[in-house]
């Protein structure tokens, strides 16, 4: 009898809030820490995540993905492992504009944005497919690496908008609905050649008191 592949679980996180989160500012590369808030929101995942068999816990470099990873790797002494790959979209010329700052700017480009994201060209922005492209490789790449494990992911919110559209095989442009708050969960698997996602945007954690 062939034996079965083996299956490589993720757990998706989405950092803590920061101040942009509260203000509603476009982040992308722009280094931001996290709030009080972000901070609390990382102990609760870390608590969440506790009695899992961690084997890897992998982030965006930046400095908001970074805190939130340490909270959850220092849990099962790891240490973070920081990914190009786990990257926000880079948001270009709109990175640390509002939304109405946007839009009175660049009315005709955020309209796109809007009701058609995957063809959407932001400004020395960074387009969907690009970042579909980059994370699904490090998904890949983490498999090969893990087989038969679970593996943390901390990153972005527009990075888990396009990686569930991906492994639920919904266009690009679904990822408007495709709900990612601050310290949600998405949990997915490997099974061979196959996706299965198991819960998207779980914020049950932080229900938990502070």
């Amino acid at each position: 009898m062939k034996a079965k592949p083996p299956t490589t679980r993720y757990i998706f996180v989405r950092h803590g809030e920061t101040e942009w989160n509260r203000t509603l500012r476009f982040r992308g590369r722009a280094d931001i820490p996290l709030n009080d808030t972000g901070r609390a929101q990382a102990r609760l995942v870390a608590d969440r995540l506790t009695h899992h068999r961690v084997a890897a816990v992998y982030c965006s470099p930046l400095t908001r993905t970074m805190e939130t990873a340490r909270v959850v790797a220092m849990r099962h002494s790891l240490q973070v492992m920081p990914r190009d790959g786990l990257l926000d979209l880079d948001y270009g010329d709109w990175q640390g504009k509002t939304p109405e700052e946007v839009e009175e700017r660049d009315r005709a480009r955020y309209a796109v944005w809007l009701s058609r994201p995957a063809r959407a060209r932001i400004p020395r922005g960074e387009p969907l497919v690009s970042l579909r492209t980059r994370v699904m490789k490090l998904i890949e790449e983490e498999a090969a690496y893990h087989p038969g494990k679970t593996v943390v992911l901390v990153s972005h919110d527009m990075v888990g908008r396009v990686l569930m559209t991906r492994l639920l095989k919904l266009p690009l442009d679904a990822i408007w609905r495709i709900a990612q708050d601050n310290a949600g969960l998405n949990v997915f698997e490997k099974r061979g050649g196959a996706f299965f996602v198991l819960a998207l945007n779980d914020t049950g954690h932080l229900d938990r008191p502070r």
